[in-house]
């Protein structure tokens, strides 16, 4: 098995951003996949070529447990009562808060948003998404018909040009 250190530096970026599409806080993002590489280590894996998809379940799987959490719903419920503070963001954070389409995906409830992240930011068919989810292929397209047209309307503009790529 390859070095920890090089699986880290290969996998960290692509995990911190699928862990802030769910969570949409950077700072837990960081807490989540700190906690999938230290799963990792515990862990009995053996290499047999599908290291990311490994990482990439078990980052789904810790970020739906946290959102599950108490933790999670008490500091929802914090934030509904005292104003946000200013954070520094990372330049890869950013850049997707900057793009329309970004806000707008993040905008969507989690079983939406899962279903348009992993289609179409990771590029994984629907049989993958059924796999990773534990859903029933069926469901996972359901969901993309349904997140597609919840966006539909929220992206007018940028729907005409995703619609002739």
């Amino acid at each position: 098995m390859r070095d920890i250190h090089s699986i880290v530096d290969e996998h960290t970026i692509h995990l911190l951003q699928l862990a802030y599409f769910y969570t949409k806080s950077h700072h837990v993002a960081e807490d989540l996949v700190q906690d999938v590489f230290i799963k990792f280590c515990d862990s009995d894996y053996e290499e047999r070529g599908q290291l990311g998809a490994y990482l990439r379940r078990l980052t789904v799987n810790r970020c739906k447990d946290y959102l599950k959490s108490w933790s999670y719903r008490k500091i929802q419920l914090q934030n509904t009562f005292i104003s946000p503070m200013i954070r520094k963001r990372d330049f890869i954070v950013e850049q997707e808060e900057r793009s329309r389409i970004g806000e707008v995906v993040l905008s969507l409830p989690v079983h939406y948003r899962e279903i348009i992240i992993l289609y179409y930011f990771e590029e994984m068919t629907t049989v993958q998404i059924a796999e990773l989810i534990k859903e029933p292929e069926s469901t996972v397209r359901t969901r993309l018909r349904r997140a597609r047209e919840k966006l539909k309307p929220l992206l007018q503009e940028e729907w005409e040009v995703l619609m002739h790529e």
